[in-house]
């Protein structure tokens, strides 16, 4: 593959759900995308019984059909051997790196059932192995490759469970890790040309959710009316990277609903997804304080 200078992203967790709809997005504009997950049968996801497909080949595939270049990497990012692996790969094939979308996360089964934490598997705590301490792994690695862009973008996947109480403590002190992880990467890739920031998506329309939604009645459903498709925070991703004031956001956590129309970016017929901060709260906002 030669080295040129298109655009270059990784998405990891995109074998389905929001990672692969982000990385479809970021296909349809022609970039050159990297999808990593876990190798068919390994650990496969279920949801009540339902198994939930995803390939990565597949996805790799649909990139390139919408006018990408798709690229399909296995990697289990519970293990930092793999990881390396993966930003290696992009290095000896494009020479640098734009967009990482830290998207892998590990979602139990039982996640959203009602009840207190010590009430279910305490299995739920992976999620701060794959979803918090992978994306800082997937940082580091990607880091160096960034800074040989002309603007480079660290995005984490975050949501409205980062402030208020949502699915266990497992899951919030996950989604609270990442929103610190883009500040304080911020600080540190300051006037380098790298930013880092963190979307708070609001309910997905994704397999997962429409199986929640079968076995919550109303609760899910009421959300699912006004949901997103991981297509929507795809192009808001797409958008912000090509932002020339991209830097100004840098460090911040954004929400998904309240960025796109500053980029004209809506559902399919103009539908605009609305923003729950009326509901679910407002993004923390960081001491300006440094310790160094």
């Amino acid at each position: 593959m030669s080295k040129d200078h298109s655009q270059v992203a990784v998405v990891t967790g995109a074998s389905r759900g929001v990672g692969q709809g982000i990385a479809l997005a970021l296909g349809a504009a022609g970039m050159t995308v990297y999808v990593s997950g876990r190798a068919p049968g390994q650990g496969g996801s279920r949801l009540h019984g339902h198994a939930l497909d995803g390939d990565l080949e597949d996805t790799a595939r649909a990139i390139t059909a919408v006018g990408g270049q798709g690229i399909a990497v296995v990697c289990d990012h519970h293990d930092d051997v793999q990881v390396e692996a993966l930003f290696a790969q992009v290095e000896r094939e494009c020479g640098h790196l734009d967009l990482l979308v830290n998207n892998a996360a590990f979602i139990h089964d039982q996640l959203i059932e009602p009840g207190p934490f010590w009430n279910k598997p305490l299995d739920l705590v992976r999620i701060l192995d794959v979803g918090l301490r992978s994306a800082y792994v997937a940082s580091y690695h990607a880091a160096r490759l960034l800074l040989r862009s002309r603007q480079g973008l660290i995005c984490f996947t975050s949501s409205f469970g980062a402030g208020c109480y949502m699915h266990g403590p497992a899951y919030g002190a996950q989604k609270a890790g990442c929103d610190k992880l883009a500040a304080d990467m911020a600080v540190d890739f300051e006037n380098r040309g790298v930013a880092a920031l963190s979307l708070w998506l609001g309910p997905q329309l994704t397999a997962r959710t429409r199986i929640a939604a079968e076995q919550h009645g109303e609760q899910y459903k009421a959300f699912l009316a006004h949901a997103e498709t991981p297509q929507f925070n795809g192009r808001i991703i797409h958008a912000l990277l090509n932002d020339p004031q991209l830097m100004s956001y840098s460090g911040q956590t954004l929400i998904s609903a309240e960025i796109a129309p500053r980029y004209g970016i809506s559902e399919a017929g103009g539908r605009q997804p609305p923003s729950h901060r009326s509901l679910l709260g407002d993004p923390r906002q960081q001491h300006p304080a440094r310790v160094i």
